[in-house]
């Protein structure tokens, strides 16, 4: 118990630093909150077309665990944020997610610099999925391969 709670703590100076941050409220659903701004930084489309996006990403400092790896939940954002960017892309309303499966299968380091390949596997109703690449580009090693699935109103006919 008292190794998870020391994993879990966070020194006085981090606490100081995070409480000194300027959290503004957005308004839900227009802006972009400040999680996604914090976690999306840097990131640059390279190519995009309906169901396809391919992006660009140096992993920052701020996305790192202790050991200096890009930590799990910034791969898990990242499958989570562009997979949705690739439905997006195709003119699809926006959608929420109901599913995510990542597979970790390298780490990735402050300053590698990856490549995100995102595409829309289909839609079938209000469902659509895509399958999300992590890729370092100099290696072009695989860190992690990620299925997203969304799910949004369907449209009226009327």
């Amino acid at each position: 118990m008292e190794n998870a709670r020391a994993s879990l703590s966070v020194g006085e100076e981090a606490a100081e630093l995070v409480a000194q941050l300027d959290v503004r409220p957005h308004r839900a659903g227009r802006d972009a909150s400040f999680y996604e701004g914090f976690a999306l930084r840097g990131i640059r489309v390279d190519h995009i077309r309906p169901g396809f996006l391919s992006c660009s990403f140096r992993v920052p400092a701020r996305l790192t665990d202790a050991e200096g790896n890009l930590a799990p939940g910034a791969i898990a954002n990242l499958v989570d944020e562009v997979g949705a960017a690739a439905i997006t892309s195709q003119g699809v309303p926006g959608k929420v997610s109901v599913d995510m499966s990542i597979s970790y299968m390298s780490t990735a380091r402050v300053d590698d610099e990856l490549e995100i390949i995102s595409k829309t596997l289909g839609h079938k109703g209000g469902y659509s999925a895509t399958h999300i690449l992590l890729k370092n580009k100099a290696t072009g090693e695989l860190v992690a391969e990620g299925r997203h699935s969304l799910f949004g109103k369907l449209q009226s006919k009327i």
